[in-house]
């Protein structure tokens, strides 16, 4: 089994444990290089709703139990129901050199747990050096506009980086030349350089399958993320794309693999 085959399977695993099923409630906190949840990024909380004044429970004349008391809305609310409140966000900051951990109003975790949290992480400070140099060289290229000068990082032999699900053994270069809409290459390296910037997953964090995975929308829900982070998708997606994706269930767009060795994994489309 090949590390891409591994890292597909990591994926199957942590779909399968229900993570394309979470509530907009299940959106946790991303916190900062100290530690601490930025102010106004404390992600999303549930707070008691209070009866409407004016509003109380009442009896029916046909004997039927009282109506609870109604929302704003007009909707009845049960006894000690609650309802999700999503606290105010700021703009999201990068800091100077791409090498912090950005806060961000939540991140998706696992929905029982039996299944450790899956944390968003931004920037490069959380990577192996191997992971930070790559991603490095790969942002380097990218910026170019020249996809040869990707060539020297492929992986090749029995294990090469995964650049078609449907042309493996077809040159990578090429490949990405035919997929590019300009026929160059050049709307692929946007793509990647897009890719590479946006928050990261690591997966099977210690295990023979870890691998870190850039862009993260490919570990959540995509139906709950938050406003600040559906700017981050629409970086990489259109309206239409992400549509898409919400009806069928998960990220289908561009995602880059790389290992805890510093391995261009992959470099692929689809889900």
């Amino acid at each position: 089994m090949t590390r891409f085959q591994r890292a597909l399977l990591a994926f199957t695993i942590l779909a399968g444990s229900g993570l394309a099923a979470l509530p907009a409630s299940a959106l946790s906190q991303i916190t900062g290089e100290d530690g601490n949840v930025p102010p106004g990024r404390e992600g999303i909380v549930a707070v008691p709703l209070p009866p409407v004044p004016g509003q109380p429970a009442t009896t029916p004349d046909d004997g039927q139990p009282p109506v609870p008391p109604a929302n704003e809305g007009g909707v009845p609310v049960a006894p000690n129901a609650t309802a999700p409140v999503e606290s105010p966000s700021g703009p999201i900051e990068t800091a100077p050199g791409d090498d912090a951990v950005v806060p961000d109003e939540g991140a998706a975790r696992a929905p029982t747990g039996d299944v450790p949290p899956i944390e968003i992480v931004y920037g490069d400070k959380d990577l192996p050096q191997p992971v930070r140099d790559l991603r490095a060289k790969l942002i380097e290229v990218a910026r170019t506009g020249d996809i040869e000068q990707l060539r020297p990082y492929f992986q090749t032999g029995a294990d090469p980086t995964v650049v078609s699900a449907t042309m493996p053994d077809q040159d990578p270069v090429t490949t990405l030349k035919e997929a590019s809409g300009d026929g160059e290459g050049v709307e692929l390296l946007a793509i990647l350089l897009e890719t590479l910037e946006a928050g990261h997953v690591r997966l099977d964090p210690g295990g023979d399958n870890e691998i870190y995975v850039w862009p993260y929308f490919t570990q959540v829900d995509l139906g709950a993320l938050s406003k600040p982070q559906l700017v981050q998708l629409f970086e990489l997606v259109t309206a239409g794309d992400y549509q898409r994706m919400v009806a069928n269930g998960s990220y289908d767009f561009y995602r880059v693999g790389i290992s805890p060795e510093g391995r261009f994994e992959f470099f692929v489309d689809g889900d």
